[in-house]
């Protein structure tokens, strides 16, 4: 951790980050490519193909071994341009345009959801960490073919980061993520209103709709979804899971440009991938960390390295940041505030 970043920190927020630094896998030569993290990005669409590649590479950048992005083709093909070190599958499918009229046995399947997120299930046993939504958009197709992808990521009890688009499916069918605890969602405040007011029918709708003001209302909308993780973004970004609550007060930028809480769900799966080789004991550990408390500290460590990011890009770029800049500074910020796990000798 560096003396500055050390310097700007709560004690409250020095301990979380004590625990987080356990979860962290040291580089050691007996891993093998894929163990460190697997994760894959579904969204991306013909009109958004910036999101995902954000994610992923914010994912990529603080260290998982393995990212992926799940697109649809007409986005695949930018998105390869990007980078080539993201694995990108042009596996989604928006709906057919009204005047499209084939009959082909190909066209048919490109429109059956069961058909298109057949493939991408296929690839979930080879994945450890799954994000939902950036790039989305709001398509009837793609939206449905998410929800059968999350039907089957749920049986596997496999983490998932929700946000942007894939928060619409929450508040239209709540039963798709209801007490499934891997499940983290990141609702920024317009998007955290939503939610309240579609989940707390019996509620006062203009409660929450600037977002959470209080960890009592996070913790009440995890627990209306039977304790999902809740990451509410704002000045201060508060994770609860309806019984433990961490209040993140990191500084961050000053520069709200869009593309920021992309970096924030590539580095929670990240964290989430590492979470996951902490409780199977890939490297010999003395933690004791349990898997409810890991999930929040996961979250806690994606949530910390972003607005340590923002806060850096800010300070070079100022009001002209742009979430590229965030995807520059990942690792720095890592370094800055949890920093690289040291391997015991003898």
């Amino acid at each position: 951790m560096s003396s500055e970043a050390a310097d700007m920190l709560s004690p409250a927020t020095r301990e979380i980050l004590g625990k987080v630094r356990q979860i962290v896998p040291p580089m050691l030569e007996k891993f093998h490519k894929g163990q460190l993290g697997r994760v894959a990005v579904i969204g991306g669409s013909e009109d958004y193909t910036g999101a995902p590649y954000f994610s992923a590479m914010a994912s990529a950048r603080l260290g998982c071994d393995m990212s992926h992005v799940i697109c649809t083709p007409a986005a695949a093909a930018v998105i390869k341009t990007y980078s080539p070190n993201l694995m990108v599958h042009p596996l989604m499918r928006q709906s057919p345009s009204p005047h499209h009229s084939s009959d082909s046995s190909h066209a048919v399947a490109d429109s059956d959801p069961a058909h298109i997120s057949g493939k991408i299930i296929d690839m979930l046993p080879r994945l450890h960490v799954l994000v939902v939504g950036p790039g989305l958009g709001r398509d009837p197709l793609m939206q449905e073919t998410c929800a059968r992808v999350l039907a089957a990521a749920r049986e596997r009890k496999m983490p998932v980061v929700m946000d942007a688009d894939a928060l619409a499916l929450v508040t239209k069918t709540p039963e798709l993520v209801h007490g499934w605890r891997e499940v983290v969602l990141t609702p920024n405040v317009v998007e955290f209103g939503r939610l309240w007011k579609g989940l707390k029918k019996d509620g006062d709708p203009d409660e929450a709709a600037k977002g959470a003001d209080s960890t009592r209302q996070v913790e009440a909308l995890s627990k209306a979804l039977g304790g999902v993780t809740i990451v509410q973004k704002g000045g201060r970004d508060y994770i609860s899971n309806g019984e433990t609550t961490l209040t993140v007060d990191v500084t961050g930028g000053l520069k709200r440009s869009g593309g920021q809480g992309d970096t924030l769900t590539g580095s929670i799966a990240t964290m989430l991938a590492w979470r996951k080789a902490y409780l199977d004991g890939i490297w010999d550990h003395d933690g004791k960390l349990g898997e409810a408390e890991t999930l929040g500290l996961a979250a806690f460590g994606g949530a910390v390295i972003t607005r340590e990011c923002s806060r850096l890009a800010f300070g070079k770029k100022g009001r002209s940041l742009q979430a590229s800049d965030l995807t520059d500074e990942v690792y720095i910020a890592f370094l800055n505030l949890i920093g690289e796990a040291i391997e015991k000798k003898g």
